[in-house]
């Protein structure tokens, strides 16, 4: 069996959920359990239903035209739409009567837009002759923790899951089981309130199911060709990546490309459940696969992606030198600051690494680490990072070191990962789309270090 997840775009009226369920009826003899997100916008519509309902306004005008126009185009019954509306009519009525939205209450609301969504999928599939039955996510177990708006899954979850959708993966064709459309991004807690998953939790609830059924793989539709080289918005020519390990993702995604939050693929590296990436509009390509690890070996390069609006530190001290506890204190005063760092370099007296400039508090920092340092800040800076085999990085640093210095742009610090699979450049954010063009011509460009070679073999 697999697991089959489409985010909201890929729902987002009702010709789109006639070609995804077209998608869906293709890959039904592999027993599909599908995850849908919310339609379009509706997550967005939602809260700005509740700032509404704050000022004692009720209107969920956006939400119901959307879903109940779906239903009358796709030529199914309203009634579960209906019902839900009833129940979210009620939700913002109490609102306006308490004037507050609370975290709990936030994760009730957004609920509704994978609620419906379900409904109007189902409702369809099963018109088309396609035995499909909406389930909420709690339905079939899922369980957190009560950290609302970021909540996580209990260890429970993975049995429930088992428990009640395991004679549904282990069945064949023609045992009439309903096909599950299940909600992505919500679950409940123990005392029974709804709860959101946070950051990848449509994802997340795809590949905790496929890792708890061990399914034959786990896949997520997107608008693009897979895994690509690098932004196609940048590089008209990005390639796919056919095979990607979970670390190599990972860091894509951390470093600014949009493909899985790594958080969503913990429960598949786990039981090394294949994860593809595929594109919902060009159905027939093969995509791009997550694995454990790569069984040959890959070219030099994966991809390149890159992250702007980063300021670069630098922080030099001669009492650095042979000193310990040195470094520990500089991280304190970082932890004391809520601040997370991204990339870090050191030499004997000094210490260069990165951080994000929109959450970071700069003057309370400094002053700290004046105390004790030199500290030199640097705004508008981009991290462009080369996700690659980094036991041949001489060949990857001369290859693009020479292609840099062709063009007289100055790399100002550089970063081998201790994941062994990225090395991290910083420069200017201006020049960050610029460094990405050269380097993927260098790797993929014609004469390149990796022309000849796909981009994973």
């Amino acid at each position: 069996m697999i697991v089959m997840k489409f985010g909201g775009s890929s729902v987002a009226n009702a010709d789109r959920i006639r070609h995804v369920a077209e998608i869906i009826k293709k890959f039904s003899s592999k027993r599909p359990v599908v995850v849908l997100s919310a339609m379009g916008d509706t997550t967005d519509d939602l809260l700005s239903a509740a700032d509404q309902a704050l000022s004692g306004v009720i209107s969920l005008e956006a939400v119901e035209k959307l879903h109940k126009t779906t239903a009358q185009e796709l030529g199914i019954s309203p009634k579960d739409v209906d019902d839900l509306l009833g129940e979210l009519r009620t939700l913002l009525t109490g609102i306006s009567m308490l004037r507050e939205v609370t975290p709990r209450s936030k994760d009730y609301l957004v609920s509704f837009g994978e609620r419906l969504s379900v409904r109007l999928m189902a409702g369809y599939l099963s018109s088309q002759g396609v035995r499909a039955e909406f389930r909420d996510a709690w339905d079939i177990g899922f369980l957190s923790d009560s950290n609302y708006v970021n909540a996580d899954l209990l260890p429970a979850t993975w049995e429930n899951i088992r428990n009640r959708l395991g004679a549904y993966a282990a069945g064949k064709a023609g045992d009439g089981m309903a096909m599950p459309i299940v909600t992505g991004f919500i679950a409940k807690d123990e005392k029974g309130f709804i709860t959101t998953l946070g950051r990848g939790g449509s994802d997340l609830t795809a590949t905790i199911i496929g890792a708890a059924l061990r399914a034959d793989e786990v896949q997520t539709w997107k608008d693009v060709d897979g895994i690509l080289t690098t932004d196609p918005r940048i590089v008209k020519e990005a390639r796919p990546v056919p095979i990607a390990t979970y670390d190599e993702v990972a860091e894509l995604a951390y470093f600014g490309a949009q493909v899985l939050h790594p958080r969503s693929m913990q429960p598949c590296l786990q039981t090394g459940t294949p994860v593809r990436v595929k594109n919902s509009y060009n159905v027939d390509a093969p995509g791009s696969i997550i694995v454990t690890r790569h069984e040959t070996t890959p070219s030099p390069v994966r991809a390149i992606t890159s992250k702007k609006g980063v300021t670069l530190i630098d922080i030099v001290s001669t009492r650095m030198l042979g000193q310990y506890g040195f470094l520990a204190k500089v991280f304190d005063s970082f932890a004391d600051h809520s601040i997370s760092v991204d990339v870090v370099a050191t030499s004997e007296v000094s210490l260069s690494l990165t951080v994000d400039s929109k959450k970071a508090n700069f003057a309370g920092l400094r002053h700290d680490l004046e105390k004790y340092a030199s500290i030199d800040i640097r705004k508008d800076k981009s991290i462009v990072t080369i996700i690659c085999d980094v036991r041949r990085s001489s060949a990857i640093l001369a290859a693009s070191f020479a292609a840099l210095a062709r063009e007289g742009v100055n790399v100002q610090m550089i970063s081998q990962g201790a994941s062994k699979v990225n090395i991290s450049f910083i420069c200017d954010s201006d020049e960050s789309d610029d460094v990405v063009r050269l380097l993927h011509d260098c790797y993929f460009g014609k004469g390149g270090l990796c022309d000849g070679e796909s981009a994973s073999v």
